[in-house]
């Protein structure tokens, strides 16, 4: 598979995302996996056209993402996005293999309370961020591709 980035964020796509990261992977396909705007129409429209002509962008629910995901051809540079590490944690058992983790927008929300800076997360997410490393995968936050990376595995413990 060619994952070239995995990364959580509330926002999904937005300026830092297309130009930061983008640039640094090389990608050439989005797949955003969020049940709730798969299942909406109008906010499937907005995420889409946001991204660049020129790369890929799709909108899949958990289990379909999950299908479509494991189809990846070695021509695939994808940048995975999702709003929740809970979306990784399912992905990973359904046989998705995920080395690294990106997490670049966990805001302020009913829930959840500060983690590091402005990154927030309940203690449901900071489960789940656990069970991610746990199972091999190096999260770290990373706004943008020249920031450098915070270990979670530390701020987990």
């Amino acid at each position: 598979m060619s994952i070239v980035l995995a990364r959580i964020d509330d926002r999904l796509i937005h300026g830092q995302v297309m130009t930061s990261w983008l640039n640094y992977t090389g990608a050439n396909r989005i797949i955003i996996v969020d049940d709730e705007t798969a299942n909406d129409t109008f906010l499937k429209m907005i995420v889409t056209s946001v991204a660049p002509a020129n790369i890929k962008t799709e909108v899949f629910g958990i289990d379909e993402g999950a299908e479509t995901i494991k189809q990846l051809t070695a021509t695939d540079k994808v940048i995975i996005l999702a709003k929740s590490p809970a979306v990784y944690v399912a992905l990973m058992k359904q046989g998705i293999l995920l080395e690294k983790v990106n997490i670049g927008g966990m805001g302020a929300k009913e829930g959840r309370t500060k983690f590091y800076k402005n990154i927030s997360a309940s203690t449901e997410e900071k489960n789940c961020l656990k069970q991610l490393t746990d199972n091999g995968a190096a999260v770290t936050i990373q706004i943008i591709a020249e920031d450098k990376a915070i270990d979670v595995a530390k701020l987990l413990t």
